[in-house]
Parts: structure tokens; sequence; C-alpha cells
């Protein structure tokens, strides 16, 4: 569990794959934004640097589909990067890794991955972009393991691996719980996100044995915030609020929360407030608990990722190196030409 001014991050175990601690929600398992936490203007768009990628072309043809221009071309650069920096460090010759852009449109360059021979996708970044891809990328039996972290879209080929809402807020309940707290109340952006944060806030707090005394949606303009905020503990106070959406946003609620009837409410996050880690540092925070995946090894990937690059990553990053560990994984035994085995994706547990 971490308190945001000490920037502490709680411990989890890692996936199967994964070194990093990704969340792969599976399709016949039963989540997130469909846009990722806003981007500083991207940088020029420039190729992942291949050196030591092998040049033959008897490979195993993996795609990845992610913006390289547009308002999330940094966050798909970055994903790239990151990709490419996990392909190299398996020492894997057998995966050929090219890039496609998706910011002029998903469904256009999941049909250029396909003409090219492409026998699995990973990415795209956006729900609604892997939605998009998701009619060709079935039809050529070709599986979609999707950054996205909305389990919604899962199902039928398609992937998803993210950040969990459920996952977060299921642990930072149950450590509130721990620590005394019995009267919860939320504040939810209106949208995918929200309803999937209300969803697991209801489960959460059920699966607690703890009392949900009120929970309001609003939409991101401040009048809607103060008035969800008014309305939140109109009938009865609360010892502990969730704040599903991202820590600039819940900069913006705390004050509001500060004076209305429970005042002195423990202030509770998601894992979107560890994309933001400059924002943890804000007075209005001090003393909020958040739930998220491990830092350590994330913080072992910024080091690498900074000394290739010159500069530190996107937390999302992450979702393109744990991804292509996957691919490493499987593609043991991937025969080359073969479809790519979307069983070894599932869950033991369906």
């Amino acid at each position: 569990m971490a308190d945001a001014p000490a920037y502490r991050q709680p411990r989890s175990k890692f996936s199967t794959w994964a070194a990093i601690g990704l969340s792969l929600l599976l399709a016949s398992c039963a989540s997130g934004p469909k846009r990722p936490v806003a981007v500083a203007p991207p940088p020029p768009v420039v190729a992942p640097d291949d050196a030591g990628l092998p040049k033959d072309q008897a490979r195993h043809r993996v795609a990845l589909l992610v913006p390289l221009s547009g308002p999330n071309g940094g966050v798909g650069q970055s994903i790239a990067n990151a990709t490419t920096m996990a392909l190299i460090d398996t020492g894997n010759k057998s995966v050929r890794l090219t890039t496609y852009d998706t910011a002029t449109g998903a469904a256009a360059a999941a049909q250029r991955a396909l003409n090219d021979g492409n026998r699995l996708f990973l990415g795209p970044l956006l729900s609604e972009d892997a939605v998009a891809v998701a009619p060709a990328a079935r039809k050529a039996n070709v599986p979609v393991i999707s950054f996205s972290n909305d389990a919604t879209i899962a199902g039928d080929g398609i992937y998803v691996m993210g950040f969990s809402p459920a996952q977060s807020i299921e642990r930072v309940i149950r450590y509130a719980k721990s620590k005394g707290v019995n009267r919860f109340a939320a504040l939810v952006p209106a949208g995918v996100y929200g309803r999937n944060a209300s969803t697991a806030m209801i489960r959460s707090v059920e699966g607690a044995g703890a009392s949900l005394v009120a929970m309001k949606s609003y939409e991101r303009t401040p009048r809607s915030l103060e008035k969800a905020v008014a309305e939140l503990g109109r009938n009865q106070g609360y010892d502990a609020v969730l704040i599903g959406d991202t820590a600039r946003h819940a900069i913006g609620a705390v004050p509001l929360i500060r004076k209305s009837s429970s005042p002195r409410a423990r202030i509770l996050g998601t894992e979107l407030w560890a994309a933001e880690p400059g924002a943890l540092g804000v007075a209005v925070l001090s003393g909020a608990w958040y739930a998220s995946v491990s830092d350590v090894r994330y913080r072992q990937l910024a080091a690498a990722y900074r000394r290739q690059f010159g500069k530190s990553p996107f937390r999302l990053a992450s979702l393109g190196y744990d991804s292509m560990l996957l691919v490493a994984s499987i593609a043991r035994d991937w025969k080359v030409g073969d479809r790519f085995p979307g069983d070894r994706l599932r869950d033991e547990d369906g």
C-alpha cells in the first residue's frame, strides 16, 4: 500500500511471464480508461533502436500497434522502445518485431500488419482501437494482446493487458478496512473507467464486510465535481472516500472534500496515480493511500531505458516490455510460420 507523499508502492506477486507486474486479463475470465493519462506533446517520431536485432526473415512476425504520432505519440514511442529493449534483453533471435502507427487509423495499421504476415498483435493502446482491429484479426486468426485495461473488450481472441482498477481498488479497500475504516464513499468519473471502478468498489466494499454509504459520478468539470462532492455525504458521513480518477483530478477534488460533511475522511486512490508520480508530492494528497503494482522492477526498467534513450519512459512502457517477455517465453514452442498458440495465453483457472 502506498502513502502518496512517501512514494511507496505495495508489494505484489508478478505474473508468470512478466518481470514488472503486468495484469493480463484473459478473454475467458472475468478495468480502464479508454484514453491514457494526458501526455506531454509528443517528440518527433523516431523508429525504435533495433541495434542487436536479428536481420533474417525466417522468424516469427509480431506486430506492435501503438500511436507514434498525435497526442499519444509519446506514450506509443515509449512502449515501442521498451518492447524492443525486452526483445534484445531476452536474446531471442526467433522474433521479428515491426511497429505500426495507429494514430492515423488502427484498422488500417492492423491490415498493413496482416499484409506483412504478422501472426500476433501487441497493442493497440486504446480500447476503441482494439475494437477496431478485432474483426480483421479474428478473420486471420491473429490474437490481439491489447494494452488497454478495459476488461469489457476481452473475448474471442482479444486479450487485455493493463493495470486493472478492480485489483487496485480491492487492495486499497482491504487495507483501509484493516486500519479501521468501515464507511466508504466514492467519486468516479463518467465513462468506461468510472463504470468499471464503480463495480469494483461495490464488490470490494462488500467483500471487506464494510459499508458503501454513497457513490457519485461526475463529468470532468469543476462544477460537476463540486456538485458530486456536495451530494456525496448528504445523508451520512464516511470514513474514507475513493477518488477513482487520476492524481491530477484527485488534487482538484480533495479541497472540496475537506469542506464537506466529512472533512477528515481518508483519501483513497487507484492504480492511475502511479502514472503521475510528480503529482503525489502535492500537499493536498498528504496521507492518501493508493494501491498499484510494485515499482521495484519498473525502476530497474526505467534506469535501463534512460541509459539507452536518454530520458525516462512513460509508466505504460512497462506493458510493452512485459508483453515481449510473454512472447519470448511462448516462442520457444511456436513453430515459425504457424499460427500463434493463443491457448498459451489463457489462465489455468479459465
